[in-house]
């Protein structure tokens, strides 16, 4: 009996001590991170450029639909029927090709614009993660959250946990 009181008490000693370990939790945010970390800032920069060239293809296309749709609607009164709707076929043809130029280039899912995203952020997010993995193991944090302006996974967190600084100065020194 003396030996199972003397386990049971080493045991719920065990349990409590365990529990008393601190566990240090702290954030980032991470918006902060790729707008001050050069990589992601020219990853950025070129991601918009494509875009603009992009929306100025789509936008010319757009130009020369409204150049043929304008001058159909001033001949159109003195144009036979045939004519009318192989013009009417035509503009149909010319604004489908616009929804899928769109399409190829900004959809959602499978646009070159999201690839090309997916490309270029994807080894940038592997080095802030790994970063911040390397500082949040430095300072023996348990955890750390992100806290975004958009996005954020934590209800409250007290700046002296905020790690973000040191994640983009082991960053700036891995160049």
């Amino acid at each position: 009996m003396k030996k199972l009181v003397l386990f049971l008490f080493i045991a719920f000693g065990s349990v409590n001590l365990f529990a008393q370990t601190a566990q240090k939790t702290a954030y980032v945010n991470s918006e902060v991170i790729y707008e001050q970390y050069a990589p992601a800032i020219k990853a950025q920069s070129d991601l918009e450029a494509l875009a603009t060239k992009w929306r100025a293809t789509r936008d010319s296309m757009v130009q020369t639909l409204q150049a043929q749709f304008a001058e159909y609607q001033k001949q159109a009164q003195t144009m036979p029927q045939d004519k009318q709707r192989e013009a009417q076929q035509k503009l149909a043809a010319g604004e489908q090709k616009i929804s899928e130029y769109e399409q190829t280039k900004f959809n959602q899912q499978t646009g070159e614009f999201f690839q090309k995203q997916t490309e270029l952020f994807k080894p940038i997010r592997e080095r802030v993660l790994k970063a911040i993995e390397d500082v949040a193991k430095a300072e023996s944090y348990t955890f750390v959250f992100d806290k975004t302006e958009t996005i954020s996974t934590m209800v409250y967190g007290d700046s002296e946990f905020d790690l973000t600084f040191k994640v983009l100065d082991l960053l700036k020194k891995d160049k």
